[in-house]
């Protein structure tokens, strides 16, 4: 059988290319920005039926989706932002690990470190912006979404769960992940155990199997 062509990824200057980009887009246009950017594509890509690319790109360059003006060129945003989407696409297809787009977080005055939940929280925002504007994932209903929707939107404040109100009892028996690097793993595993829902893998056939 043949095998799909993997998604090439972006290199580090091609990231940060991508975040001048959007940072330089007039007001009032509020983009996302790269680690909610991550956190939108993949909440689009594990949507029980694909998002057709003209419908969430114009929520990447603001997420009221406005309009851009036109003496903006939207050619290289997107077709970096769509070689990120190829990226994650076959990473959850394949039920393959994937490196979040998460960053470390300035230092503020008197503030020595951050909590983990703080450094994901931008991924987590975007990925909830993406259920809220293409909420098919939820309406599957299946209980399988619970705990990893609950161990992803615990990273919220409490006063800002109304939209899973159902899920807060989940999130209040949480504990909260002890590293980055936890929060960082839990993103990802979250991610493959809603595609299993939402997007099953056919079973394989058996080696040597053939059709009747």
């Amino acid at each position: 059988m043949p095998t799909e062509t993997p998604a090439r990824s972006l290199s580090d200057r091609e990231r940060d290319r991508l975040e001048e980009l959007l940072d330089v887009l007039p007001p009032p246009l509020e983009p996302l920005d790269l680690s909610a950017l991550d956190g939108f594509l993949v909440g689009v890509l594990l949507q029980p039926r694909a998002v057709a690319s003209d419908r969430w790109l114009v929520h990447v360059t603001d997420l009221e989706g406005r309009k851009v003006p036109p003496s903006v060129d939207l050619a290289p945003i997107q077709a970096l932002v769509l070689r990120r989407h190829a990226e994650l696409k076959q990473a959850i297809a394949a039920r393959q690990w994937f490196d979040p787009w998460v960053f470390d977080l300035e230092a503020e005055d008197g503030q020595t470190a951050w909590l983990p939940s703080q450094v994901v929280l931008p991924w987590v925002a975007g990925f909830a912006a993406a259920l809220d504007l293409f909420p098919q994932l939820l309406q599957l209903g299946d209980p399988a979404l619970r705990e990893p929707l609950a161990t992803l939107y615990a990273h919220f404040d409490p006063e800002d769960l109304e939209e899973v109100d159902d899920l807060r009892e989940l999130i209040n028996e949480m504990p909260p992940p002890e590293s980055v690097s936890d929060a960082v793993e839990d993103l990802v595993r979250c991610a493959l155990l809603l595609a299993d829902v939402s997007l099953p893998r056919a079973p394989s056939r058996p080696r040597g199997a053939r059709r009747g």
